[in-house]
């Protein structure tokens, strides 16, 4: 199975995704990482991905190439993340057959209508089970 994690900005997320998904999946599992820019595609490498990529053609190219797909939800919003997801970006995400498992962080203008704030770790530890479920 190989799964895209795409952040953008310092990655941190995509970090924290990398490392949680590295500790607790199998070893064949491949984790692609996909950085809206160099910094955040480092940062997932450094925390366990098998390979990285960065900028609009990289997730373009990879998001059809995946099993399954995760990151925030910003992903799948143009000029999300101060303008780093691109239009182009935005939409490949939004229409890759992989399914995809969002975690719900908005910044910018955003929120989400019965979404309870939870803390990140607690919102990891969520998509890690659906991401198991998928397995």
């Amino acid at each position: 199975m190989k799964i895209a994690v795409i952040d953008g900005q310092g990655g941190g997320i995509g970090k924290y995704i990398v490392e949680k998904l590295r500790q607790e999946l199998p070893e064949e599992v491949e984790i692609i990482a996909l950085g809206t820019n160099a910094l955040a595609t480092a940062a997932m490498l450094k925390a366990g991905a098998n390979e990285g990529a960065s900028g609009e053609n990289a997730v373009v190219f990879n998001t059809t190439r995946v099993d399954l797909i995760t990151g925030p939800i910003s992903i799948v919003m143009a000029n999300a993340m101060l303008g780093e997801v691109t239009p182009r970006m935005a939409e490949a995400v939004s229409s890759s057959p992989a399914p995809k498992i969002l975690l719900p962080v908005t910044r910018g203008g955003f929120e989400l209508a019965g979404h309870k704030s939870e803390p990140l770790p607690h919102l990891i530890d969520d998509l890690l089970k659906k991401i198991k479920q998928k397995l």
